[in-house]
């Protein structure tokens, strides 16, 4: 058993390939359905991803499979709970499938969880469109799955350059031009914790 949830295998078949992955993406939450228009939702969440890859120090394999999970706060707390040992609503979570000496070989690259009231709250308290703030979450939550992160301040440096740099290319302003906005939370209780999943971002 990995130390993730197994989003991928409820998702469909990945079927929205990129030049180096198989994306599956699923709204499993009607909140994101209700949006209207999933056809842009889904390119949204392609560009940000093509964004980040044209960014990362480290790409995946040809082919690499990745899952893209939208939910709710009320499921993603069960999962932040579970795999994390947090026992809070989040915006986003990554499950790498491999780590990071891995990732450039592995089939499978991972799972993104993004929770649907939690984005959309941070959004509007921060003066953002919520599509603009789903982008950075994707371009987040994919780095954690190519082995970035942010327990220290030269890794939350090095990866907000990297998100700064892919936000970008889509025409999205600097996130954390107010200054340092990446949260450290305590580490989980739990003895045997899963790998690195998110410490998110308050952008």
């Amino acid at each position: 058993m990995t130390g993730r949830p197994r989003a991928r295998r409820q998702a469909p078949r990945p079927e929205t390939p990129l030049p180096n992955l198989a994306i599956a993406l699923r709204a499993q939450s009607r909140q994101w359905r209700a949006l209207g228009d999933t056809a842009a939702l889904r390119m949204r969440a392609l560009q940000a991803i093509e964004a980040a890859l044209a960014v990362a120090p480290v790409q995946p394999s040809e082919g690499a499979e990745l899952s893209l999970l939208l939910t709710d706060d009320k499921r993603i707390r069960v999962v932040n709970r579970d795999w994390r040992g947090f026992d809070k609503a989040t915006n986003v979570l990554s499950f790498p499938a491999a780590p990071p000496a891995r990732i450039a070989t592995s089939p499978v690259l991972g799972d993104i969880v993004i929770a649907y009231e939690t984005v959309e709250r941070e959004a509007q308290s921060e003066g953002k469109s919520l599509g603009d703030h789903f982008s950075h979450l994707v371009i987040h939550g994919l780095l954690h799955l190519l082995g970035e992160d942010h327990e220290t301040d030269a890794e939350a440096e090095r990866m907000e350059g990297l998100e700064i740099a892919a936000l970008a290319r889509l025409g999205i302003a600097d996130p954390y031009a107010e200054g340092e906005l990446i949260a450290h939370p305590a580490a989980p209780a739990a003895s045997n914790p899963p790998p690195p999943g998110n410490q998110s971002p308050r952008s």
